[in-house]
């Protein structure tokens, strides 16, 4: 099993970062959180999970081992696959999970895309002894409460991947509708989503 992987980061892309390691690129899936925080060109250690398929083998990216493990708890309730389990973490730290399956939180799980009603019920029953109790003692309903706004998590994850400030800006703010359309509908605004939207636009632009 390859635990982490350790290296310059050589390229950033809406959902993956590849990290040189010993003159290899390994290319990691991360959520949009863990790609903020990531420069090309400065170093970066991301603990890692392999998941193998018949098919492909795929290495998601973490930025610590608390949540690469929570990553592989939730995938051991059924019908939760990596995907999913990806996009539980893009919307909620680790900590916002274990608080939300402790206390049956059913809106909290609701907030992912792809988990309805009777999805969120049954996870909240099968993850209710897997993930724990929370590690911190103050711990957000979300991780959009625990971390910057959607504007600065787009924002430095625009500038993460080479555009410019202005750049950045421009594009945060072509894509400011969509997300107040998200708010509006009693929804978060999903970065990742806001991400693919706001490269768009540059690309239209250049």
């Amino acid at each position: 099993m390859i635990a982490f992987v350790s290296g310059p980061v050589a390229a950033v892309a809406p959902d993956t970062a590849v990290i040189e390691v010993g003159g290899i690129g390994m290319a990691l899936q991360c959520t949009p959180a863990t790609l903020a925080g990531l420069r090309v060109g400065q170093q970066a250690r991301l603990a890692t999970s392999l998941v193998v398929r018949e098919d492909s083998l795929t290495l998601y990216g973490f930025a610590d081992d608390d949540e690469r493990q929570v990553f592989e708890l939730l995938q051991t309730a059924s019908g939760v696959g990596p995907r999913l389990a990806q996009a539980m973490l893009a919307v909620h730290s680790p900590d916002v999970l274990r608080l939300a399956v402790s206390t049956g939180d059913e809106k909290a799980l609701t907030a992912v895309p792809g988990i309805g009603k009777k999805g969120a019920q049954r996870l909240l029953l099968e993850l209710k002894d897997r993930l724990g109790e929370p590690l911190g003692s103050a711990v957000p309903s979300a991780r959009s409460a625990a971390a910057p706004g959607w504007s600065d998590q787009l924002h430095t994850a625009l500038v993460g991947l080479g555009y410019a400030t202005r750049e950045a800006d421009e594009a945060v703010a072509a894509v400011t509708p969509q997300a107040e359309e998200a708010v509006a509908a009693g929804g978060k605004p999903q970065v990742a989503l806001l991400l693919r939207a706001a490269l768009q636009t540059l690309n239209r632009t250049r």
